[in-house]
């Protein structure tokens, strides 16, 4: 059976303050949590948040990562350097990162990569944008972006992978998808999945992650493909993000 997995995403949101007063918030409502709960957190409050969850629940995830082991890459972070922190999961391929650095499936298959070799989960994120859904490409875009990483690792690789659909017009704009919708698209990743093997397919975790908050996450949580959420600005405020938690 898949576990539930709630994944906050701070995106370029903290300071030491709001770290330190965020994660006490979340920690004091984990007792009747049963999810799994990752936050991820921007690279320099890495080390602070890394010290605030030693011994606890909480998982330690990145936001990004470069695919080079090391070397003259100025302003970029490795597998090896997040690893060193204690995270467990790193995002890669958001929508993001995708359409504001050019970041294109074929670098998200290696970041992908990277990640499962430093053994680093990767909260892989798939989605289309508006236009493409109104021009009835959803299913090819996910397809496009899905098989990039399968075809340079295989589909064993999805035995380490989270996989987060995004629709790309539901971030940030207060618009989600409908639960119809979502799991649309999420059977369709899983079915995808399960032409290459019915038992990844099975175990693969898939999140949703366009705008999902405390008001929504019951009903999206409760379609039969949705595993979870990666969840953006409910991640944010403790009782938002813990009421989101709860739900698994």
């Amino acid at each position: 059976m898949r576990k539930t997995i709630v994944a906050g995403n701070w995106k370029m949101n903290a300071s030491k303050e709001t770290v330190n007063t965020l994660i006490l918030g979340i920690l004091a409502g984990m007792d009747d949590v049963k999810s799994e709960v990752v936050v991820c957190a921007p690279f320099p409050y890495l080390s602070q948040v890394e010290a605030l969850i030693t011994h606890s629940q909480l998982k330690l995830g990145a936001q990004s990562l470069n695919i080079n082991a090391d070397g003259a890459f100025t302003g970029e972070v490795s597998a090896e350097m997040i690893k060193d922190f204690g995270a467990q999961y790193v995002i890669v391929g958001h929508s993001e990162r995708r359409s504001l650095y050019g970041e294109n499936s074929t670098l998200v298959a290696e970041k992908v990569k990277a990640a499962l070799d430093n053994d680093l989960t990767p909260l892989f994120c798939v989605g289309e944008t508006l236009e493409q859904r109104e021009a009835g490409a959803t299913e090819a875009v996910v397809s496009e972006q899905i098989n990039a990483v399968i075809d340079l690792l295989g589909i064993d690789a999805f035995l380490g992978i989270v996989v987060a659909y995004e629709p790309v017009w539901a971030i940030g704009t207060g618009v989600t998808a409908t639960p119809e919708q979502a799991q649309g698209v999420h059977a369709f990743i899983r079915q995808l999945l399960a032409g290459y093997d019915d038992g990844i397919a099975d175990m693969t975790a898939i999140l949703y992650g366009g705008s999902m908050n405390a008001g929504n996450a019951n009903e999206l949580i409760a379609c039969e493909d949705i595993d979870g959420g990666l969840i953006g600005g409910a991640s944010l405020k403790a009782e938002d993000f813990l009421q989101i938690c709860r739900v698994g």
